[in-house]
């Protein structure tokens, strides 16, 4: 008998430890859908242009696709990703993918044709990282416009210019050794936090005229912000992307904005971003970081944010951040521009703030 009860005890722990492997089982996600399945096909989840969109700025068109899940970079190529015009001609230009962000980006070389048809297509070409293959090829098509004239010039700041800083309740606070080249404010609240120790080149305005008249004046700029003409519609996260002056925004179906890795701002003119809801960084040295090139400058970048930004910790940020709520700039992040915020708290945390000039 007590035999009989000790094989049924090791019978017991064998199926134990039979059903603890299988629960280890790398392919456990197999047939799942899951990101990290091996076996189910990758699908296009988003795409902008969006499919059949007919007011597209053919001077500052993003055509990109973002995945299901993680992609083969190798397998995208200006064979596997292209774009066509009348008569299936094809239109140049490259082709790279954000591994971040399972985002795939298609760059025409040059400004598209005005008032004219275009098809993207995507084959079966490209494949995750399991060698999985997309199951057909993703097509879709937009119509472009008349060329979008770029706004004209800088959005006028007024008084809130000179700030590099500039909330408006309940409070703008700071700790470590933060350093703003320029003004720190808040309108219509009195408290200020954090100088000293942090330093700043500029006055503090603690509730007085000289901030009541630069919120007055921010209000005005995100206005006009908010108002620009044209706007090409960007993808969630819009990290690995080069992008030309001009006006871009985010819709109600996809409200927020994400940089994660490099955004690159290339050409000499001004920059609008239109963002229904908030704005975030990715924190972590080196996991985010807007890149100005090609005469670019950071005074000529203008965010206009809905409701909150974040800047993620180690992040470097370029222009002005006109936010509806509240701003808060992680830890050591850079910011070359302005935490302007509208109804809201600025929080830092030990970063250099450098103002640009005023024109």
């Amino acid at each position: 008998m007590p035999k009989l009860k000790i094989n049924k005890i090791w019978i017991a722990a064998f199926l134990l430890v039979m059903i603890m492997a299988g629960c280890s089982d790398p392919d456990k996600n197999a047939g799942t859908g899951s990101p990290t399945d091996p076996v189910t096909q990758p699908t296009v989840t988003s795409v902008t242009p969006p499919d059949g969109s007919t007011l597209v700025c053919p001077n500052t068109v993003l055509i990109t696709a973002t995945f299901s899940k993680a992609m083969n970079p190798a397998t995208f190529t200006s064979t596997t990703f292209t774009l066509t015009g009348p008569s299936a001609a094809s239109v140049s230009g490259q082709v790279t993918y954000n591994s971040s962000t399972n985002v795939a980006t298609f760059t025409p070389s040059a400004s598209l044709a005005p008032n004219t048809s275009f098809t993207a297509t995507i084959n079966t070409g490209v494949a995750d990282t399991f060698g999985n293959a997309l199951a057909a090829n993703k097509v879709w098509t937009f119509m472009t416009t008349a060329p979008c004239a770029p706004p004209a010039g800088a959005l006028a700041l007024g008084a809130s210019c000179s700030f590099g800083i500039l909330g408006a309740t309940p409070v703008v606070s700071s700790i470590g050794p933060t350093i703003v080249t320029g003004d720190v404010g808040i309108w219509p609240a009195l408290s200020v936090t954090g100088f000293p120790p942090g330093i700043l080149t500029g006055m503090e305005h603690l509730g007085d005229p000289v901030a009541m008249t630069a919120q007055g004046n921010l209000t005005t700029a995100y206005n006009n912000a908010a108002a620009a003409a044209g706007g090409a519609v960007l993808t969630a996260d819009i990290g690995g992307q080069t992008l030309a002056p001009g006006v871009y925004k985010t819709t109600s179906a996809q409200p927020t904005l994400g940089i994660t890795g490099n955004l690159t701002l290339s050409g000499n003119g001004i920059y609008i971003f239109q963002i229904v809801s908030s704005l975030t960084t990715a924190a972590g040295p080196g996991k985010s970081k807007v890149i100005l090139a090609g005469g670019a400058v950071s005074h000529d970048v203008f965010w206009q944010v809905g409701s909150s930004a974040t800047l993620g910790s180690g992040s470097t940020f370029q222009g002005t951040i006109m936010a509806q709520a509240s701003i808060t700039v992680g830890t050591g992040a850079i910011l070359n521009g302005r935490a302007l915020a509208r109804t809201g708290q600025v929080t830092l945390d030990s970063n250099p703030v450098n103002v640009p000039p005023c024109p």
